[in-house]
C-alpha cells in the first residue's frame, strides 16, 4: 500500500512562515519608531529655543530681539 501525504506538513509551513512575517513586521515596526525617537529627540532638542524666541517675536507688545534673549 502507498503511504498518504499528510496535509499537517505543508499547513505548519504556511504557518511558520506566517509567524516569521509577523516577527519581520513587528521588528520593522520597531527599527522604524526607534529610529523617528532619535529624529524626534534632535529636532526637539534644536528646535526648542528657536520655536520659543519665533513664538515670542509674535505676541503682543512685539519685543526687539535682544530683549528676548537678555536675561532683565
Amino acid at each position: 500500500m502507498a503511504s498518504k501525504v499528510s496535509p499537517k506538513g505543508k499547513e505548519k509551513a504556511g504557518k511558520g512562515s506566517k509567524a516569521s512575517e509577523e516577527r519581520s513586521a513587528a521588528k520593522c515596526d520597531k527599527e522604524w519608531s526607534t529610529w523617528a525617537m532619535k529624529k524626534a529627540k534632535v529636532i526637539t532638542h534644536y528646535g526648542f529655543i528657536p520655536l520659543i524666541i519665533i513664538i515670542g517675536m509674535n505676541s503682543e507688545p512685539k519685543p526687539q530681539l535682544y530683549q528676548l534673549l537678555s536675561p532683565v
